[in-house]
């Protein structure tokens, strides 16, 4: 999961700068880094779904770095809105970039953003290690508690059939289309 949070943020960097968006570099790695914190037992809340979970974590890690109660809210917030069916980028750019990162990294969704060599540059410096295996028992402990969460809604839309097309996890450079 760790190598996860990583790609993520170097995906949603990468595009940001790509595009020419303008982005918060530390909301967004902080943000990356806990975006899921929450899918593990360690961090898991009985309560909420992950994602807010994962705010809250970000939260208390933030106040503890220092940062104001505003800039606190805000991370929080870029965390649970990855799970948003869209985020739109003039609205919130850092919500937006780990958004798309994050289904980039689970599905392959939008993997045409980046050519085969930087893929491969970025998987060799942090690879899956089983990720597909241990994000899917994840989702679905969290789906089988909260039956009314997103892990729920995405493990019931057909979420293990799309992370098994991620061509990520396929050991080569094929589009979705070639799966």
């Amino acid at each position: 999961m760790l190598n996860h949070s990583r790609r993520v943020y170097v995906w949603a960097a990468a595009y940001g700068r790509q595009q020419g968006i303008r982005y918060d570099a530390e909301l967004l790695f902080a943000a990356a880094m806990f975006h899921d914190i929450s899918l593990v037992p360690e961090f898991d809340s009985h309560t909420v779904s992950f994602e807010e979970a994962g705010g809250h974590v970000a939260r208390v890690f933030a106040a503890g770095a220092g940062w104001p109660s505003e800039r606190r809210e805000r991370l929080g917030e870029v965390i649970v809105r990855h799970m948003w069916p869209d985020v739109d980028v003039a609205d919130d750019p850092e919500g937006h970039l780990l958004w798309r990162a994050a289904a980039l990294d689970i599905v392959g969704k939008n993997i045409d953003d980046f050519s085969p060599a930087f893929r491969a540059e970025v998987l060799q410096q942090y690879p899956r290690l089983g990720l597909a295996d241990e994000f899917l028992a994840c989702f679905q402990a969290q789906a089988d508690r909260k039956t009314g969460g997103s892990a729920a809604r995405a493990v019931q839309s057909g979420l293990a059939t799309r992370m098994a097309a991620n061509p990520l996890d396929a050991g080569s450079e094929r589009t979705p289309d070639e799966n």
